[in-house]
């Protein structure tokens, strides 16, 4: 919002404890941070938090990473960032981006990187100098389409969705890449997640079209990185798809799902706009309402990580939650 001449960022902050969320919205948002150095002016994604605490988060349509410091101050922490979408804060210390490259479709028309032709590809960024390293950006010979999101697991793997190339890959520390799922056995995959036992991997289904699976799916996870046993956790269909996916200690999942308003696609509303979180054998504990569309993603952070951030429309959002998180 813009007062005068000063830019002033209302950032939505709801404040929940996850034990009363079951029923109840949570309050409005309200304003936290002013005269800052960027205003959002659409579609947040992809958080993550370092070990002090500091939340980055992306915004796709202006190509843009931000840090929102553990005191509350916010500040763009790269720009130009070819479209990177899901982030994840290695514990090797290094910001890993997917990073889909030029935007396309009618939904991006007011991006001012719409006609840029970049190259998708997973970077990551040394946090305290800013270099970029490129870890991959192409499959035996074939370029990436878009790769979107992405978790690893204790062995620091990486495991990554390519969204429009429905593939998902496992990227190892010594950067050997491996193709794990592709279609036809998938379609659109989105949001990926892996349990805190390293057992299962968990992948979002986001396919918009009419007929499209819509859903979240399990996997058993090898010691060796594979996945085999592939099972349906929970269908979202007909509503709108999870798109992002974190999870707590008790291996509880969070699936950031649904819509407010419908946006032109075969997608329902019959899916509530929040965050739907689910037990191991995929029953739904909670829904936790987040006012605004679209909601895209979460994770975990603060001292305790035991508060969960979400990203929706043009902002962030913090809710308490009565179970520490995972960050991956």
């Amino acid at each position: 919002m813009i007062v005068g001449t000063m830019r002033t960022l209302l950032f939505p902050i709801a404040i929940c404890g996850l034990l009363s969320c079951n029923s109840t919205p949570p309050p409005a948002p309200a304003p936290v941070l002013e005269a800052t150095p960027a205003t959002i002016t659409s579609f947040t994604e992809g958080p993550t938090a370092d070990a002090a605490n500091n939340v980055y988060f992306t915004e796709t349509i202006n190509q843009r990473i931000f840090k929102l410091s553990a005191g509350g101050q916010l500040s763009v922490f790269r720009e130009n960032s070819n479209t990177a979408n899901g982030l994840l804060l290695h514990p090797e210390g290094f910001l890993v981006a997917c990073e889909g490259a030029s935007l396309k479709g009618p939904q991006f028309g007011g991006s001012p990187h719409a006609a840029r032709e970049m190259k998708p590809r997973v970077t990551r960024t040394n946090l305290a100098t800013g270099e970029v390293e490129v870890l991959a950006d192409q499959y035996a010979g074939q370029p990436f389409n878009g790769p979107n999101d992405l978790t690893h697991d204790a062995q620091n793997r990486i495991y990554f969705t390519d969204l429009p190339g429905g593939a998902v890959y496992r990227l190892d520390p010594d950067k050997k890449l491996t193709r794990l799922l592709t279609r036809p056995e998938i379609q659109r995959p989105n949001g990926i997640a892996i349990s805190p036992d390293d057992k299962t991997l968990y992948l979002v289904e986001a396919n918009n079209q009419e007929g499209g699976a819509r859903m979240i799916r399990a996997y058993d996870l090898s010691p060796a990185g594979e996945v085999s046993n592939m099972r349906v956790f929970h269908n979202f269909y007909p509503g709108r798809s999870a798109d992002g996916l974190c999870m707590d200690t008790q291996a509880n999942l969070y699936a950031v799902a649904g819509l407010h308003q419908k946006r032109g696609t075969s997608e329902t509303l019959d899916t509530k706009p929040g965050v739907h979180v689910f037990n191991p054998a995929g029953q739904l504990l909670r829904f936790i309402a987040v006012p605004e569309d679209t909601v895209t993603n979460c994770t975990f952070a603060g001292p305790d990580n035991k508060t969960l951030y979400v990203t929706a429309g043009k902002g962030l959002y913090r809710f308490a939650n009565d179970i520490a998180g995972t960050r991956r």
